[in-house]
């Protein structure tokens, strides 16, 4: 029997919803712009090579140009998809059923926002699916394709927007991460308010026989309300289908690499493990919210009363009860181990039974399932599991009460038990046991178990802690610690001297300056004044007077018709002479090479002497000198490219043996900028296998320098690698630095507790 057509009140209220998420979007884009905005302005103040920063610079004045039309032409454009039968470049069928040839422009535009869209989705399907079914059965048929409800619409209208703005859509891709983050949370706003729209005026989702039966791989039908079995298979089902399509988890360990999923050209390593996250959390939210389990991605209700007691017992005994197996776990068995990992199996199946909802169940087996699997990574000294396996409750109250546990990566939860178990996996449990970083572990759980109430703040602010810690543990040994102080200063002087050399350039573009004297400011003197302002700083009374020397020397090496002139420049060539000879001291020029120098010098002022050319006038010497006195106000960022480090300068600098000490210094090998991007975003603590010269070491992340120009990697025999960013990019480009754990302990966990789910799914709420 067919539909009959929905009423014109229902219609109205559909189109209204449609309304008020429009006008909600709308109204959130400045919102949007500012994060933009920030995050171009951001980027501009990052150190990069010349081309980046230029590129940044160029993104961002674009930007400032044109954001004002791009948000006027979206808002204009939202709005007018409200309104029936509006074409607009998206359509691709004409009148009389005739087909139109995209554009190259139209094909840009769709697979941009499409990658958009995937990604928003992914975060807000559960609002998005309760929209959709409550206007299906207000509208009687599913949303079209185009329906400004569907993120693709939305995120469509952006992108066209951009491009007619007159915005390059490379600066799209450019800014897509923070893009798509804020309109993520909008739209989740958005839809949210729309459902409460509905909830006002008494409109249910569809609930016919249709929306309760799927059907099987084999054909056959099954009903939805089967059990937990069949909903946890179709979730697992639905989302098999999804990484056929690529967007999805890659493969274990071990699997072919033939076998992981293709992606989209022109994705980063780094942006791709982000996505395989997504897909991975995608599958866990569709499982959870699933109709049996009743569980809100959004709103969490309070914990059942039994449970909430239980719960409040287990802080209480946690020492009693994790005592005994901390003592086992002592001598480093596997059998310690396995009954580690039954105990808290046994904790979970107690909690389970306190459980009065289908919710609380699944919630309670999914986080059993993922300690399950971080207790069972060999990787992981024994020593250290106990106190993993003792978050496993603090983690289940996170979960309970804050459901973005379940869509969020980045949780604080997740980041923490991510960043501790990244770094102890290259320890043995020998070198582990006793150490600082064992302590300090074993203080973050104790804290996180002292303040159980307070959810994610509490796991924020350990987080934050344990980071501050790495800092300083990673680079304790004295040895580390003084090959860091000394990276750093080398870093700190190579870049004053880059832009020292191109501010000498530029103040000098107009003058007529000898040769011999540019190159004598360029290669020598830059030097000279970047060392000093590292040493003793740039406002330092020496660093000003070299400064000054150099406005001298330039003044002095110009022509000089006049009589005046002359005799003043007689007058202080002494003391001009000994002030250069002064800073080529402290470069550690010997006085045989200072000779060679001066000669050069004063030869030239000689000529300058009798030159009967146009002088420089003391107006624009003055200028320089006042430039050159406040330098630090006028320079930015500078790469490090051309940067003479090696073994010998830092052995000569730190005034100890270098021999554990290689020093892999830039050279030119071409690597990909998304690489250099990936290599500046490393996190400390993390372990590497790095293949060097033929030997193949396991390294710790130890430190980066303030600009990321010089990283350092500490390997377990005592051996430190220094390494500069374009070669620590070219290493993971060739693959001469992998990772130990790419996707994370906590991915991990929960892609294994799916895997668990798709063969034993009655586990679930069982």
């Amino acid at each position: 029997m067919p539909t009959p057509p929905p009423s014109v009140p229902q219609r109205r209220l559909a189109r209204q919803a449609r309304q008020k998420f429009v006008e909600g979007i709308c109204a959130g884009l400045p919102e949007v712009d500012k994060t933009v905005l920030d995050f171009l302005s951001q980027l501009m103040s990052q150190t990069g090579t010349q081309r980046e920063m230029h590129s940044r610079r160029d993104a961002w004045q674009l930007y400032q140009q044109h954001h004002t039309d791009w948000i006027a032409r979206t808002d204009r454009s939202l709005r007018e998809a409200l309104a029936p039968h509006i074409s607009t470049t998206r359509g691709t069928q004409m009148g009389g059923g005739h087909f139109e040839l995209l554009s190259d422009d139209v094909v840009e535009n769709k697979i941009a926002a499409s990658r958009m869209a995937l990604t928003i989705t992914e975060q807000v399907s559960h609002q998005l699916d309760t929209v959709r079914l409550r206007t299906q059965s207000l509208e009687g048929q599913e949303l079209d394709s185009n329906d400004i409800l569907r993120p693709e619409a939305v995120c469509l209208i952006a992108v066209e927007q951009w491009v007619e703005s007159g915005l390059p859509r490379t600066d799209l891709l450019t800014v897509v991460g923070p893009l798509q983050r804020e309109l993520a949370n909008l739209l989740q706003k958005q839809y949210q308010a729309v459902n409460v729209f509905y909830v006002e005026q008494g409109i249910t989702p569809q609930n016919d026989l249709r929306s309760r039966v799927r059907r099987t791989e084999g054909g056959a039908v099954a009903n939805r309300d089967s059990g937990a079995s069949g909903l946890a298979s179709q979730a697992l089902t639905q989302t098999r289908e999804a990484m056929a399509a690529g967007r999805a988890a890659p493969p274990r360990q071990g699997q072919p690499q033939g076998m992981a999923p293709v992606f989209a050209t022109g994705m980063t390593p780094l942006s791709r493990a982000r996505q395989r996250a997504q897909g991975v959390m995608g599958q866990l939210r569709r499982l959870l919210t699933q109709p049996a389990t009743g569980f809100d991605l959004v709103n969490a209700p309070p914990a059942s009363a039994a449970l909430a007691h239980a719960l409040t017992a287990h802080r209480v005994q946690a020492d009693t009860y994790y005592s005994g197996v901390a003592t086992l776990i002592e001598d480093y068995s596997p059998a310690a181990v396995v009954q580690l990992a039954g105990a808290v199996r046994e904790r979970s199946t107690e909690l389970k039974k306190k459980a009065s909802t289908a919710g609380e169940k699944a919630i309670i087996e999914v986080v059993a399932l993922m300690f399950q699997s971080i207790l069972a990574e060999d990787r992981i000294p024994p020593a250290v599991r106990v106190w993993f396996a003792r978050l496993q409750v603090p983690v289940l109250r996170v979960a309970l009460a804050e459901p973005e546990f379940f869509s969020n990566i980045a949780h604080p939860a997740r980041q923490l038990i991510d960043r501790m178990g990244a770094c102890v996996m290259g320890f043995d449990a020998t070198s582990i046991n006793g150490s600082a970083l064992e302590a300090e572990i074993r203080r973050v759980v104790q804290v996180i178990e002292q303040y159980p109430e307070t959810g994610r703040r509490v796991f924020q602010l350990v987080y934050d802690e344990f980071e501050k810690f790495l800092s300083k543990f990673l680079t304790e040994k004295q040895a580390t610690s003084r090959l860091v102080s000394v990276a750093q200063q080398v870093e700190q002087r190579e870049t004053l001297a880059i832009q020292y050399t191109i501010e000498l350039r530029t103040m000098l573009r107009d003058m007529p300056v000898r040769d011999e004297i540019r190159e004598f400011l360029f290669k020598t003197w830059a030097e000279v004044l970047a060392l000093s302002a590292v040493r003793d700083g740039p406002q330092h009374a020496d660093t000003i007077t070299f400064k000054r020397t150099a406005a001298d020397l330039v003044w002095a090496a110009s022509a000089k018709p006049h009589r005046s002139d002359r005799a003043l420049v007689i007058q202080s060539l002494p003391g001009l002479l000994q002030r250069l000879r002064q800073g080529l001291a402290l470069m550690g020029i010997a006085a045989a090479a200072q000779d060679a120098q001066i000669k050069v010098l004063t030869d030239t002022l000689a000529d300058a002497f009798l030159s009967k050319t146009a002088s420089i006038p003391q107006a624009h010497i003055e200028a320089m000198a006042k430039r050159l006195a406040n330098l630090e106000d006028f320079i930015g960022d500078a790469t490090l490219g051309d940067m003479p480090l090696n073994a010998d300068n830092i052995e000569m600098m730190l005034g100890i043996d270098a021999s554990s000490i290689h020093v892999i210094a830039d050279n030119g090998a071409p690597v990909d900028e998304a690489m250099v991007a990936w290599a500046q975003e490393l996190q400390r603590g993390t372990w590497f296998t790095l293949d060097h010269n033929g030997s193949s070491a396991q390294v710790q992340y130890a430190w980066q320098s303030q600009r990321k120009q010089l990283h350092l990697f500490a390997a377990t025999d005592g051996s430190s690698y220094l390494i500069q960013l374009r070669r620590l990019a070219a290493y993971l480009q060739s693959g001469l630095l992998v990772p130990q754990d790419e996707e994370g302990l906590t991915l991990r966990a929960t892609r294994d507790a799916l895997a668990k789910l798709d063969a034993n799914p009655e586990r679930l709420l069982g």
